[in-house]
C-alpha cells in the first residue's frame, strides 16, 4: 500500500437516518477527519429493509412492488433536496431517477442472486455518493468510491475477501484521489464484476477490512451507541460503558452474536496493526469503547450479552462412525464458510453434536450441512430446533472466577436450562435456555454479578517504620473506604527485605508483624503466585527504598497489577526506563500511583496535574523537599557543630538510616525530576546540577562509621554560614526548576523573609510557578516526611485507586 497514513470511519445506517443525521456526521468528518481518510458507509436509515422487501414482493408477484420502489425514491430524493443546492441536487436527483430505472428493469427480469444483490447495492451507493457531495458543499472535498471496483470475493453464504487481489485493486483506485474518500460498505464484486453482498451488518466488516489493506493505525466505527456496554442498555438502564476491551474479549463478544459487533467485524483486525474504537454519532463526546492489542487482563465477567432467538441444528452421525473424526471435520467445513456456531453441545455417546446459531445464519448453515450430508454417507440425519435463546458472560479469566460462575449456574437453574458451554481461553460462559423473556434474567445477573463490591488485594513491600505507620493506619481505615467506595479490601501480603508473607485468605494488618515469620522468595516465582490471586483488582504498595524493586514494575503491569510506589527509584530513572514503565501500566489498563515519592502527604503532583489538566502549564517549581536538610538548616546556628546536629537528627529518626543519603542531596534531585517530568518535562538526573555536603572521602566509608568521621561536614558548612551571615542572608538547602534556567540543587542563600527561609522543623515548601501563578506563586507548606504523613499519602492514594475501581 502507499505511504499515505489514513485512518478509517465508518457509519451505520442509524447515523444517517435523515438529513438531520447526515448533517451531525458531516460536523463529525470535519472534526475528526484529514484529506485522504476513508469513509465507510451503510445504507440510510431502512433503506436496505425496504429494499428486501421491495424483492419479496416482486419475487411474489406482488402488485405493491412498484408502490415500494417508489416510496424508497422519495425516500431518498427528500434527503437529496434536503440536504443539497443548486448544481449539486440536481445531479444528485437524476442520478438517482437512472438508479430507479435501472432497478425497475431489473425487477422485470428473472431474478438471480446477482441481480438482488445489484439491486440491493443502491443504498450503499446512494449514502456514499450523498455524503461525498455534502462534504464537498461543506467545504470538504470528498470522492465516492465504489467499494467494488477493488474488493473480490465469490458468491458463499459468508464471502472471504481476497485481500491480496483486493489491496492491489484498491492501491490503484486511491492513487488519483486526494480528497476524503467516501466508500460503499456491504458490497464487493466477483471476478465477473457481480455484485456479491457481504452479509448483514457488512459494512463493519468492510470498515476494518479497509483498514487492513491500507494499513490504517485507527478504525473508528460509528452507530447509535457509545460502545459496547456491561449489559445491552436499552434493556438494563444501569449498564455502564466498557471503555476498554481487549481484542480476545470483544472477539469472543462478536462470536457470540453481540448487537454492537458484529461476528465478522474482528477478523481483519487481527492480522493488522489498527486498533478499533466504538463511539456514538448522536453524542459523540459521551465516551466510546477503545478495543486493544493487548493480553486480557481480570478475573471475571465484564458484560452480560443475549440472543433472543437462537436455533439449534442436531447432527447425527451413524453409530459405526468414528465420532471423534467426523465431529473434527464437520467443524473444519463450517469454519472454512464462515459458519461456525456461537455455542456447541456434544453428546458422544449419541453420536449426535448440537449446534446453535443465530436466526441470520442457521439457514445459510443448514444449507451448507444438508450439501455435507450428501457428500457424507455417515450423517444420518439432520433435526433443526427453535424456540431456544442464550445468556452469556463474557470476561477474562470468567471460567475461573468461581463466585461468579456458581451465581451465574444458580440463576439460569432457575429456568429450562437446555447446556451450557465454557468458552475457548477461559473468555465466556454461555448457557442455552428454552425461549423466555431475557429481560428479567439479564437484570438480574447484571445486578449480581456487576453491582456487588469489587475485591481489591493489597500486597505491601516495605515493613519498616513507614510500612508499619501504614499498616497501623489501614488496619483503622480498612473497613470505612468499602462503605464509601463500594470494594471490599484485603492485605493478603507483606515483605520486607528478608522476605515476606502471602495469604489471599487475608492477613489482619494490626498483627501482621508481631509473629513475623517471612519466607524467602525468588521474584519470578512470587510473581507467578500473585498472578494467581482470586481478587477483581491487586493493588502493590512500594514503601521501600530498594532500586531493584522498581525494575519490577513493568512486570506489575503486565500482570495487570496496580501500583502505589512511594520509592522513588522508577520515578527519577532513566527517561527510558521511566517512559518504559509508564507505556507498560497504560497499555495494560492498570494505574501507577506515586503521589507519596515528593512532599509526602502534602498534595504537591494532584495540584501540579490540575494546573495541566486546567489548561495551564508550569513553568518553575522550586523549595526545600528534604524534611531533614530543612530540620538541619532550621536549627544551625553555628554555635553547635553542624555533625552533632545530623547525629541528633539520626538519633531522632529524622535522617535515613544512612545520613549521607540525606546529606548527598540525591533524594531532593529525585524529587526535583520527577515534579519536572510531572510538569510535562523531558530530563534526565544529569540534567539537574547537584551540590552533594558529602565529600568523596566521606562516602568510602561504611554506613555504621560515618558519623565517626562526618565532622569533616562542620567546616564548610560553617563558613558558607558565616558568609551568609555577613550579608544579613541565610543559608538554606534548594531546590529548583525553571524551563528557562533549567535545574540544580544545593545551598543558597536567601533573605531572612523568603518563604524557604522561615519554616517548622522538618517542614518542606513547594513553590509554583505557571502561566497563571506568574507573578504570585503557587506555595503548598507542610510537614514532608514522618512515618504517620507519609503513610497517610499512601493511604489516600489506596482510596483513590478505590475510587477508580469503583467507576
Amino acid at each position: 500500500m502507499d505511504a499515505v497514513k489514513r485512518s478509517i470511519h465508518k457509519f451505520g445506517g442509524s447515523s444517517l437516518a435523515d438529513a438531520t443525521c447526515y448533517r451531525r456526521v458531516s460536523a463529525i468528518i470535519s472534526k475528526h477527519t484529514q484529506a485522504r481518510d476513508l469513509i465507510v458507509v451503510s445504507a440510510a436509515g431502512k433503506t436496505t429493509n425496504q429494499l428486501l422487501e421491495l424483492l419479496q414482493l416482486a419475487e411474489d408477484g406482488d402488485q405493491a412492488a412498484p408502490e415500494r420502489l417508489i416510496a424508497t425514491c422519495e425516500y431518498q430524493a427528500k434527503l437529496i433536496a434536503e440536504l443539497l443546492a443548486d448544481e449539486l441536487c440536481t445531479q444528485l436527483t437524476a442520478a438517482l431517477q437512472d438508479d430507479i430505472h435501472t432497478i425497475g428493469h431489473l425487477l422485470e427480469t428473472n431474478l438471480d442472486v446477482y441481480a438482488k444483490n445489484q439491486i440491493l447495492a443502491h443504498g450503499e451507493v446512494w449514502s456514499a455518493r450523498l455524503l461525498a457531495a455534502l462534504l464537498s458543499q461543506n467545504q470538504l472535498p470528498a470522492d465516492n468510491l465504489d467499494s467494488r471496483l477493488f474488493l473480490t470475493t465469490a458468491l458463499a453464504a459468508q464471502p472471504v475477501v481476497d485481500e491480496t487481489v483486493s489491496r492491489q485493486k484498491l492501491a490503484a483506485c486511491l492513487t488519483t484521489l486526494n480528497n476524503r474518500v467516501v466508500v460503499t460498505g456491504f458490497i464487493a464484486g466477483d471476478a465477473q464484476q457481480r455484485t456479491v453482498t457481504l452479509g448483514r451488518n457488512g459494512s463493519d466488516y468492510s470498515a476494518t477490512l479497509l483498514g487492513a489493506l491500507v494499513d490504517a493505525d485507527q478504525t473508528t466505527i460509528w452507530s447509535d451507541v457509545a460502545g459496547v456496554f456491561s449489559a445491552d442498555p436499552r434493556r438494563v438502564k444501569d449498564a455502564e460503558l466498557q471503555t476498554k476491551l481487549s481484542l480476545d474479549e470483544a472477539a469472543e463478544l462478536a462470536r457470540l452474536g453481540s448487537p454492537v459487533l458484529h461476528a465478522r467485524t474482528l477478523q481483519p483486525v487481527v492480522g493488522s496493526k489498527q486498533h478499533v474504537q466504538l463511539r456514538c454519532s448522536y453524542t459523540p463526546s459521551e465516551g466510546s469503547t477503545q478495543i486493544h492489542r493487548r493480553l486480557p487482563k481480570g478475573k471475571g465477567a465484564k458484560i452480560v450479552t443475549s440472543v433472543d432467538d437462537l436455533h439449534l441444528l442436531d447432527i447425527e452421525f451413524g453409530h459405526q462412525a468414528d465420532y471423534q473424526q467426523q465431529y473434527e471435520q464437520l467443524i473444519t467445513l463450517l469454519a472454512k464458510q464462515q459458519l461456525s456456531p456461537i455455542c456447541i453441545k456434544r453428546r458422544p455417546t449419541e453420536h449426535v453434536v448440537r449446534l446453535g446459531y443465530t436466526a441470520e445464519i442457521v439457514a445459510f448453515a443448514l444449507a451448507a450441512l444438508q450439501v455435507y450430508q450428501q457428500q457424507q454417507p455417515q450423517v444420518m440425519a439432520i433435526n433443526p430446533l427453535s424456540g431456544f435463546c442464550m445468556v452469556a458472560l463474557v470476561g477474562s479469566g470468567v471460567t475461573e472466577n468461581a463466585l461468579q460462575s456458581h451465581q451465574f449456574y444458580q440463576l439460569i437453574s432457575e429456568h429450562n436450562l437446555t447446556f451450557v458451554q465454557t468458552g475457548d481461553n477461559h473468555l465466556s460462559i454461555c448457557a442455552v435456555l428454552q425461549k423466555v423473556v431475557l429481560e428479567p434474567l439479564l437484570k438480574e445477573l447484571h445486578t449480581v454479578l456487576f453491582k456487588q463490591p469489587k475485591r481489591v488485594g493489597v500486597v505491601l513491600f516495605g515493613k519498616g517504620n513507614i510500612g508499619a505507620g501504614w499498616l497501623s493506619l489501614f488496619a483503622q481505615q480498612q473497613h470505612k473506604i468499602p462503605a464509601q467506595q463500594n470494594v471490599e479490601l484485603c492485605l493478603c501480603g507483606v515483605y520486607g527485605s528478608r522476605g515476606g508473607v502471602l495469604d489471599f485468605n487475608g492477613l489482619d494488618a494490626a498483627t501482621v508483624l508481631d509473629d513475623f515469620q517471612p519466607e524467602t522468595f525468588v521474584w519470578e516465582q512470587l510473581l507467578s503466585n500473585l498472578a494467581l490471586h482470586p481478587f477483581d483488582e491487586l493493588v502493590i504498595i512500594d514503601i521501600t527504598a530498594s532500586e531493584a524493586i522498581s525494575y519490577y514494575y513493568p512486570e506489575f503491569a503486565q500482570h495487570g497489577f496496580h501500583l502505589i510506589s512511594a520509592n522513588k527509584f522508577a520515578g527519577a530513572a532513566s527517561s527510558e526506563f521511566y517512559n518504559r514503565v509508564k507505556q507498560s501500566f497504560s497499555d495494560n489498563e492498570s494505574y501507577w500511583l506515586y503521589n507519596a515519592t515528593v512532599g509526602a502527604g502534602l498534595p504537591i503532583q494532584s495540584s501540579m496535574d490540575m494546573l495541566q489538566h486546567s489548561g495551564d502549564q508550569v513553568t518553575a517549581v522550586s523549595g526545600i523537599f528534604s524534611g531533614t536538610l530543612s530540620w538541619l538548616f532550621q536549627q544551625y546556628d553555628g554555635q553547635v557543630a553542624f555533625s552533632e546536629l545530623v547525629e541528633q537528627a539520626w538519633q531522632q529518626g529524622l535522617t535515613e538510616p544512612d545520613p549521607r543519603e540525606d546529606l548527598s542531596g540525591k533524594d531532593v534531585q529525585r524529587k526535583l525530576l520527577i515534579l519536572s517530568r510531572e510538569a510535562g518535562y523531558e530530563m534526565e538526573l544529569a540534567d539537574i546540577k547537584l551540590e552533594s555536603l558529602v565529600s568523596e572521602a566521606l562516602m568510602g566509608f561504611k554506613a555504621d562509621e560515618f558519623l565517626e568521621h562526618c565532622e569533616e561536614l562542620n567546616e564548610k558548612i560553617l563558613r558558607m554560614f558565616n558568609k551568609a551571615k555577613k550579608q544579613g542572608l541565610v543559608l538554606r538547602y534548594v531546590a529548583s526548576f525553571s524551563n528557562k534556567e533549567g535545574a540544580q540543587v544545593g545551598l543558597e542563600f536567601l533573605e531572612p523573609t523568603h518563604p524557604f527561609a522561615n519554616l517548622l522543623p522538618c517542614d518542606n515548601i513547594f513553590s509554583i510557578n505557571s502561566h497563571r501563578y506568574r507573578h504570585n506563586p503557587l506555595v503548598i507548606q507542610g510537614p514532608g516526611a514522618g512515618k504517620e504523613v507519609t503513610a497517610g499519602a499512601i493511604q489516600a492514594d489506596l482510596f483513590q485507586l478505590c475510587q477508580l475501581f469503583a467507576r
